[in-house]
């Protein structure tokens, strides 16, 4: 595409960012009282803001003026924490992390796909080189240790000469066999038909029957042929079957993607442009712009004095630099328009940003005429601009320092004043005070390794193994299928189980984007920790490393197993933790991931783990998550397949949020099946019943069908394809050996979450009278007891 195309598409998200938010500001002065019509509002705005952000990342990472991008991405993270504070308010306003805009979406004529939120590919192309050196000292560290996981080898038993070639001699002996025998059975064969034309001699003499009888055989096999291409072709034009070629890579995309790659290089290129000429302008400035500058500063003080003096009888306080200097006196706001400004501030702490990016579009590009800059390079009347005003501020400072000195010359010359000492405000004392206290805590969070370096800290976490390698996994690759049965099952007043998309969608929200942007973790609902609970074999693993994948963050282990036994004591405890933290913080984003983190809250120990001692970090976490804040991009995320034998209190107390994963549905498990049969190597043909599949696996989970299809597909079986396609039984034979998830389980599952706080407000909210009014009567009940007493 070009860059004509993709400044139209920016001027029209543009164009629909500005009407939503005008449509914003006047819904949210309106009061609501009906939590439907609330809901249908936030989801509305939701939904459009998913449209706008999905083409703005888009119009971010392809755009290739420095300037632009500038301005796209302020504009993006205030979207992206838009996006963020309003599935906040659906959550508190619903009491459930999962929703359903059904009715929405057929209103708004869009398709459930198009509520997946994009995670924008800037988290990882913008810190490339950070996050490939630092894979690289990973990678040697391991190596040193002897800790990197070699590639899995099949062990090679040696054996002597003699019995090397005896077996050869074995096998190729078999192998003549075979071929004799073959041969031998063409001849027997041959001999057989010999023998029947002989008998039957007289009957084949009659040349037209035999020639009728191939023609019946020919025209009944063209027929069929011809039959089968026929239905495919119905099947294709009716859009139940993809094309022939629909799974090949297109000459299209491929051109795609390469224009894609020069459109990187030139973003790179335009932006070092960019970079230098914001250093050379603003020295060119210097040379030819700052005696001047200088001058009419000097001269705009020196009225100032003259005015103040004329006016009051005596010389003016010249501004301290805390107060800003001179560039107070010449500003030219009024105390009415500060407090309008207030006024207009909204609770919301990005819509101030997406409104402030969108009257520097309208005032900078949106009438812009750019027909002399073809390339998108950068414009230099917007550097000039932007750095005359950063070279006045640098200038006023001096100036500000000799007006000082000549405003004290004009006071002694002309009023003979001395300028008195300046005594020390209480306010200043009482800062005092708060320095000298904040010090006093600065003491108590001793930094237990100062003397040490980052690099020498990462290098003892990667031996000790808390410290440990991602895999290579993208959140694209958790398949799942929309819900589409959830507004139907709520309607009734029955809570469905969320689909592996709504579960997926979340991921993004509470993990992805915090974690991705620091100004969106910095504003946006904070996000400390995250539970993913659900039976084995769901993915919860796959999604941990999903998220370390997708934002370049590092991955740190502190599960009970693991943990075990290293940095004994509570001296050892602690400067594990402090090792992990610090760590963390310095090269952030960080995920700390706690595995199995029931054990961690257990009601009681089992005995045979007792050894192990489970529960050493149970007292640290509540504390850890305290002392988090906005600016450390750190989230702890615990994984669990049996939250049940945890202390609920003490659980819930540690985890903010708390997703429930649940096993596939049956259209997530055709899905799941077609793709991973089609990424191992595998064809889907007519013979492979890919919804029966999806049917007879019904409870079984994403990590069994997955183990099922490579137990499959080995590299022989992936050859017979051609001329013996994949059945459907193949699968099913290899699952007999496998429990499923039984729906009672899935149910203990719905019924743990019921209990935590999320789920017991959800609950009150559907109970008949709604929490309100049980607590109306139950202060009745009271206000009557005391009157009886």
């Amino acid at each position: 595409m070009s860059n004509l195309m993709y400044n139209n598409m920016w001027h029209q998200t543009q164009e629909a960012l500005n009407s939503l938010l005008d449509k914003e500001s006047q819904k949210m002065t309106e009061p609501q009282k009906n939590k439907v019509l609330v809901f249908q509002m936030l989801a509305t705005f939701y939904i459009k803001y998913v449209q706008i952000f999905r083409n703005m990342e888009n119009v971010y990472d392809q755009i290739v003026h420095p300037q632009k991008r500038m301005l796209i991405r302020k504009i993006l993270d205030g979207v992206m924490g838009r996006i963020l504070e309003l599935k906040n308010e659906m959550v508190e306003l619903e009491m459930t992390e999962f929703h359903y805009f059904d009715d929405i979406l057929q209103d708004m004529k869009l398709s459930p796909q198009q509520l997946d939120v994009p995670i924008p590919r800037y988290f990882l192309k913008e810190r490339l080189e950070v996050i490939k050196g630092r894979e690289k000292t990973l990678a040697r560290i391991l190596d040193e240790c002897g800790l990197n996981l070699p590639d899995v080898k099949y062990a090679v038993k040696s054996i002597a000469l003699e019995e090397a070639v005896k077996m050869i001699q074995i096998a190729e002996r078999a192998r003549q066999g075979r071929l004799r025998a073959m041969f031998m059975k063409q001849i027997f064969l041959q001999e057989c038909r010999a023998r029947e034309m002989k008998l039957l001699g007289h009957k084949l003499s009659d040349t037209t029957l035999a020639a009728l009888q191939i023609q019946k055989v020919w025209r009944g096999f063209y027929q069929c042929k011809k039959t089968v291409k026929e239905r495919e072709e119905e099947m294709v034009f009716l859009g139940m079957k993809p094309p022939p070629l629909f799974n090949e890579v297109s000459d299209a995309i491929v051109q795609s993607e390469q224009v894609s790659n020069l459109r990187d290089e030139l973003q790179l290129k335009h932006e070092q442009k960019y970079q230098e000429a914001l250093v050379s302008i603003k020295e060119d400035l210097r040379l030819l712009e700052g005696a001047d500058i200088k001058e009419h500063l000097q001269d705009q003080i020196r009225q100032w004095f003259i005015e103040c003096r004329n006016l009051t009888g005596t010389f003016p306080e010249y501004p301290n630099e805390e107060e800003g200097g001179s560039a107070v006196i010449f500003s030219n706001k009024t105390p009415e328009q500060e407090e309008d400004e207030e006024w207009k501030m909204s609770p919301s702490l990005f819509l101030q940003l997406m409104e402030e990016g969108n009257s520097l579009y309208k005032d900078m590009w949106m009438n812009k005429d750019e027909s002399w800059n073809f390339p998108q390079d950068y414009d230099p009347e917007l550097v000039k601009e932007e750095k005359r005003k950063e070279l006045e501020m640098e200038i006023r400072v001096q100036v500000d320092e000799l007006m000082r000195q000549e405003l004290k010359n004009l006071k002694l010359a002309v009023n003979r004043e001395i300028e008195p000492q300046p005594r020390l405000k209480k306010g200043k004392k009482q800062n005092k005070g708060r320095k000298g206290r904040r010090g006093k805590r600065g003491k108590k969070d001793k930094d237990l390794t100062a003397d040490r370096t980052i690099e020498s800290l990462y290098q003892e976490l990667v031996e000790e193994g808390l410290l440990i390698q991602a895999l290579k996994v993208k959140l694209s690759d958790y398949i799942g299928e929309y819900s589409y049965l959830g507004t139907t099952l709520r309607q009734v007043a029955i809570e469905p189980m969320p689909s592996l998309l709504d579960v997926r969608q979340l991921i993004t929200l509470y993990g992805i984007l915090p974690l991705g942007s620091a100004e969106v973790h910095e504003r946006a609902p904070l996000v400390k920790s995250l539970l993913l609970a659900g039976p084995p074999g769901v993915g919860k693993k796959m999604l941990v490393h999903a998220i370390c994948t997708e934002t370049g963050a590092n991955l740190f282990n502190l599960s009970s197993s693991n943990i075990a036994g290293k940095y004994p004591g509570k001296t050892g405890l602690q400067m594990m933790i402090h090792l992990v933290f610090k760590v963390a913080r310095q090269l952030q984003p960080s995920v700390v991931w706690i595995q199995d983190t029931e054990k961690t809250f257990y009601k009681k120990v089992p005995q045979a783990e007792k050894r192990n001692e489970p529960k050493r970090l149970k007292k640290y976490l509540p504390k850890l998550l305290k002392l988090l804040r906005p600016d450390d991009r750190i989230l702890i995320v615990g994984t669990t397949h049996r939250p049940f034998d945890a202390e609920l209190q003490s659980f819930c107390r540690v985890y903010q949020k708390i997703i429930l994963v649940p096993r596939p549905d049956y259209a997530s498990r055709y899905v799941l099946w077609k793709q991973i049969i089609l990424r191992n190597g595998g064809e889907v043909t007519n013979a492979l019943n890919i919804s029966c599949l999806s049917k007879v696996t019904d409870g079984f989970t994403q990590g069994q069908i997955v183990h099922v299809i490579k137990e499959v597909l080995t590299e022989r079986r992936i050859r017979q394809q051609a001329h013996k396609p994949l059945t459907a039984i193949e699968f099913i034979t290899m699952m007999t050996n496998m429990n499923p998830v039984y729906r009672e389980e899935e149910e203990s599952f719905k019924n743990w979450y019921a209990k935590t706080p999320l789920g017991r407000k959800r609950v009150l909210s559907l109970t008949v009278g709604g929490g309100k009014e049980k607590e109306k009567d139950k202060g009745k009940k009271g206000k009557k007891g005391k009157k009886k007493k």
